[in-house]
């Protein structure tokens, strides 16, 4: 429970010398933040495995794990990757700075420090957190719609997880860059999202829809991006959610795309969602198996449904057992909220 005021910004101060670390704590309590002091890197990595500060305070020169370390682990960690860290050093050469940006260092403080430079520079940067979970927590509302989606039918009980899942697995295969796979990720889980504007008697209806059915059905394509709303964040995501049923002969929805008109990662899960709507059961039929699904791929894409390429090379995952592998493991777990990297705690005030 909340009494509605934004929360106190959480700092997290790394500081081996006692009275730094104390003025730092002492300074920072006084502009309304929440402090937590440690004085080593090994206690910072501890700390962070169960709490997630708004900002991290790091001295460069700690015994054991030094600063430079500690900050490229908490950059590596999807986690903890979007914690601002401000590196306080009394190192000034430009190498040891260098060494800083390629960790991943958000700013720098210089020892000894301008104590109305540290508020300031504190404060620009939990102001700068707060939008990012702003963001973050959007990203999480729509992820929770897209759930919702699923758990209105039965019948496609951890779809959108596998399609997230399959769709990765494609990409990699493909040797795409990191952030066509997290659109991938995202995007398989966001897909369906549009269904959300579907009405029950439509979606859930257990016979072949009639056309004017089939045309309300299409819409979630459409409704799904404007969902997806402007989040910069989703800026790559958008083009799958409302393409994701185009098809190359220019006979899919809503734009009837042709060929390498259709983006990429569109198309990618077009394909894994043919699979997964193949070998999962609905109400019209029971489940088929995963040969079936190959040949019925390789039969659409003679009819120039699909690209050749992509649908061998996710079929080669599927004979070499890559997706009965994916499969069990959603149906070993439940959905996860944390499929997008969110974090809690965008009610944080300025300083």
């Amino acid at each position: 429970m909340t009494d509605g005021r934004p929360r106190r910004p959480q700092v997290l101060v790394v500081e081996d010398e006692p009275a730094n670390r104390e003025l730092l704590a002492r300074l920072l309590s006084s502009q309304g933040c929440n402090v937590e002091s440690v004085s080593d890197g090994e206690a910072a990595l501890e700390t962070l495995e169960d709490k997630r500060p708004d900002l991290v305070l790091l001295d460069v020169r700690l015994p054991g794990i030094g600063g430079f370390d500690v900050c490229r682990a908490i950059k590596q960690q999807s986690a903890t990757r979007l914690i601002p860290v401000v590196l306080v050093t009394g190192l000034h050469d430009r190498q040891h700075k260098i060494k800083g940006i390629e960790v991943g260092a958000d700013d720098f403080l210089s020892k000894p420090f301008d104590q109305e430079e540290l508020v300031a520079r504190v404060g620009s940067l939990v102001r700068l957190k707060r939008y990012t979970d702003e963001l973050e927590s959007a990203e999480s509302v729509i992820l929770s719609l897209a759930l919702t989606v699923e758990a209105r039918d039965p019948y496609t009980e951890g779809h959108c997880q596998r399609i997230a899942a399959y769709a990765r697995a494609l990409g990699a295969q493909l040797t795409l860059q990191d952030d066509e796979l997290a659109a991938l990720q995202r995007g398989g889980y966001l897909h369906d999202v549009g269904k959300i504007g579907v009405p029950d008697l439509v979606l859930l209806k257990p016979s072949k829809l009639t056309v004017e059915e089939y045309e309300v059905m299409k819409r979630h394509t459409v409704i799904g991006e404007r969902l997806c709303g402007e989040l910069r964040s989703l800026e790559a995501v958008r083009p799958i959610v409302r393409h994701h049923h185009e098809r190359r002969d220019g006979s899919g929805y809503p734009d009837s795309l042709r060929g390498d008109e259709i983006p990429l990662l569109a198309q990618i899960v077009g394909i894994v969602d043919t699979y997964d709507a193949i070998t999962t059961t609905r109400p019209y039929r029971a489940a088929l198996p995963a040969d079936h699904a190959y040949e019925e791929l390789m039969d659409e894409t003679a009819r120039g449904l699909h690209r050749e390429d992509l649908v061998r090379v996710f079929i080669g995952l599927g004979r070499a057992g890559r997706l009965d592998a994916i499969a069990a493991a959603v149906e070993s777990r439940p959905a996860s909220r944390t499929t997008l990297s969110t974090q809690a705690g965008s009610d944080v005030s300025p300083l």
